[in-house]
């Protein structure tokens, strides 16, 4: 997918703090976990781990993390056993801060109530790192089985909000932008993918009627300049996945990626992983992209970092270090 970076540059990258602001916890399952239920079947690395690899479709992509998440998250304690290992290796790349979501549709296909879920992540969090969680849902999700639990999760203690996740060609439904409001109101905080296989005019929906200030992906704004002005003045910060749009084949190619002009413009972006499982990456391998695809700076990495913090659920003494401590960095 890129080049080698220069030894210097992955030295930088490494000492960097950084956050994950996108990361999709059934899709970030650790390959190990499944090795030790079924060593055999498991045993090899997954094909999509090639760095040229592409899925075909969406659904394709969909159905393997499903299809695995299934095997490994059927209980609280099993989603306690896998954010640890996850957090941990989030730990040892430096990463400070991550933002992670569960699905609702895991509440109703496993039978187990979200606020144990929540409070199986949350309890896995190691010294050293901030870890927000938020309830991931469809935009179909309100089903007879989902829609009491989503009308109480605004409620739920240590949830840090909510995120609209799944395919963008179904419609938002009028449910939404009533539970975005009353969570909103309720001190959560609201997100929504949008721009990633949909166009420029979900981003906007997404800004004006659901009210987020917070998009995963969004890459396909660059495609509306009155979008991309509407995000930048309205303070909306992008969570992008460089290595996740090209092997979803949202972009065609990492050189071609719309990250680039979206910094350019003035866009707030982060980077994150969204589905290392499916993705075989990492956090450092995304800010590798950025530089050796994109001629990313080592500045302005260094700012890609900076954004992730600016818009972190913490108290501005712990973003004040985090940022301190980027710039000692580049130095």
């Amino acid at each position: 997918m890129h080049p080698p970076i220069p030894p210097k540059t992955a030295d930088f990258i490494r000492r960097l703090p950084k956050t994950e602001t996108h990361l999709h916890i059934e899709g970030a399952l650790p390959h190990q976990l499944l090795q030790q239920l079924d060593p055999e079947q498991f045993s090899e690395p997954q094909a999509c781990w090639a760095q040229d690899f592409r899925w075909q479709c969406f659904e394709d992509f969909e159905h393997h993390l499903i299809e695995h998440a299934m095997q490994w998250f059927t209980t609280p304690e099993r989603y306690y056993e896998a954010a640890k290992v996850i957090f941990e290796g989030q730990l040892a790349h430096n990463v400070r801060y991550v933002e992670t979501s569960f699905h609702a549709g895991m509440i109703q296909f496993i039978d187990i109530p979200g606020p144990e879920i929540l409070a199986a992540i949350r309890s896995a969090v190691p010294a050293g790192m901030e870890v927000r969680v938020f309830m991931g849902m469809a935009r179909n999700s309100y089903n007879e089985v989902l829609a009491p639990v989503l009308e109480e999760c605004v409620h739920w203690g240590g949830l840090a909000g909510l995120d609209l996740h799944g395919v963008e060609y179904l419609p938002l439904e009028e449910w939404t932008p009533k539970l975005w409001a009353r969570a909103r109101d309720a001190g959560l905080e609201m997100k929504a993918h949008a721009g990633e296989f949909g166009p420029a005019s979900n981003v906007r929906e997404a800004i004006e009627v659901l009210g987020v200030r917070r998009i995963q992906h969004g890459v396909r704004a660059i495609e509306d300049d009155s979008v991309v002005d509407l995000a930048i003045e309205s303070g909306t910060t992008f969570d992008v996945c460089p290595i996740s749009n090209v092997k979803l084949n949202v972009v065609q190619e990492l050189e071609a990626h719309p990250i680039r002009q979206l910094v350019d413009r003035g866009v707030r972006c982060t980077i994150s992983t969204d589905d290392p499982f499916s993705f075989g990456n990492n956090v450092e391998d995304e800010y590798a992209a950025l530089s050796a695809g994109l001629k990313f700076s080592h500045v302005e990495l260094a700012q890609i970092a900076k954004n992730g913090f600016a818009v972190a659920l913490v108290d501005e003494a712990i973003r004040a270090q985090w940022i301190a401590e980027v710039d000692v960095v580049v130095e």
